[in-house]
């Protein structure tokens, strides 16, 4: 993700730092309420600068968004104050979860008054909305992913082609890449994960087993070196689908891809993020013309997962009029 650092328009905030060591950011005449962000290094996404024009546009009763900033390794004690506070403080009506989805539900997710399907089985919130007086708990990603993917992945790319899909990280993006994958009508015919953990691997594992994803649909493969990765690519066959859902790239340098890696003939390599060093985004850019690469950003995957939430926080109905209008109004920040 490639956003605008400091303060931007009406989003004037002053940073607080809890007594728990949680980054809170607070705003005066708060009259209308506002909307927080959840994230590590949120004065940079371009949503601060969006947000105003979006509220415009959907007719919302405030513009006003509020980053809460928690480190990379926040503790359950840091997770539980950011969600009491947003449960607690009127004028805070509900926010979108970025980075911290799994931490926060594990460690606040018996804060909540419900929590959609997805969320329970996945173990994550990306969605924090406030309803009659209830605090819900929603996990977005598998329709934002989803429909961003249907932008440059036609309904039988799979069939079609026989591309597999290397989804590159097991958190919370490529655990919704992989649900959204196999409720596919043309599902692929192997999904290999990695990631650099194996207890996040698990974990993934276990989420589709719950969800009851066909057997030997889905691949599990530790990431322990980079020839693993490498040999991965390697093997992949033409069309394949290749994400970067590991975080690297964004809020920390780096790449899944080793240097000197190749990807598969044809492949389309989409990048999850759309600010950031974003390592991984350039190593595909570099090969795109050699290998006859779609390349994709993570740019309308950010539309429609900022769109979907602030939908479900402020009650708006989206249609593909608005949405169009939304990303008009964000193109023309960039």
């Amino acid at each position: 993700m490639s956003g605008d650092a400091g303060t931007h328009g009406t989003n004037q905030s002053n940073g607080t730092s809890a007594a728990n060591g949680a980054s809170f950011s607070t705003s005066t005449s708060l009259s209308a309420g506002y909307m927080g962000f959840v994230g590590v290094s949120t004065a940079q996404s371009s949503i601060m600068t969006i947000f105003p024009a979006w509220a415009q546009i959907l007719g919302l009763p405030t513009d006003r968004l509020i980053g809460h900033d928690l480190p990379l390794d926040a503790t359950p004690e840091q997770y539980r104050a950011l969600v009491e506070q947003i449960r607690d403080d009127p004028d805070h009506r509900g926010a979108l979860v970025t980075t911290h989805k799994m931490g926060l539900y594990e460690a606040a997710g018996t804060l909540f008054d419900e929590v959609d399907r997805f969320g329970r089985l996945c173990g994550e919130v990306s969605s924090i909305s406030k309803h009659g007086g209830e605090l819900i708990g929603h996990a977005k990603d598998p329709i934002t992913v989803g429909l961003a993917a249907g932008e440059f992945l036609s309904n039988d790319h799979f069939a079609r082609t026989g591309g597999h899909v290397v989804c590159l990280g097991a958190g919370g993006a490529g655990t919704a890449l992989t649900w959204y994958l196999a409720e596919r009508a043309d599902a692929p015919a192997s999904i290999v994960v990695t990631d650099t953990s194996q207890e996040r691997l698990d974990h993934l594992a276990a989420v589709h087993a719950r969800r009851g994803t066909p057997a030997g649909l889905i691949s599990y493969l530790l990431a322990d070196s980079p020839e693993v990765t490498r040999d991965l690519l390697a093997a992949a066959p033409p069309h394949s689908l290749v994400v970067n859902a590991s975080g690297l790239g964004k809020d920390r340098p780096g790449s899944p891809v080793p240097e000197g890696a190749s990807f598969p003939a044809q492949a389309v390599v989409w990048e999850f993020n759309y600010r950031g060093s974003l390592e991984f985004l350039a190593q595909a850019r570099a090969q795109q013309a050699s290998g006859n690469l779609v390349v994709v950003d993570g740019w309308r995957y950010f539309i429609h997962g900022w769109s979907q939430v602030i939908a479900e926080v402020f009650g708006v109905e989206l249609n593909e009029q608005l949405v169009q209008a939304l990303s008009e109004a964000a193109a023309a920040t960039r």
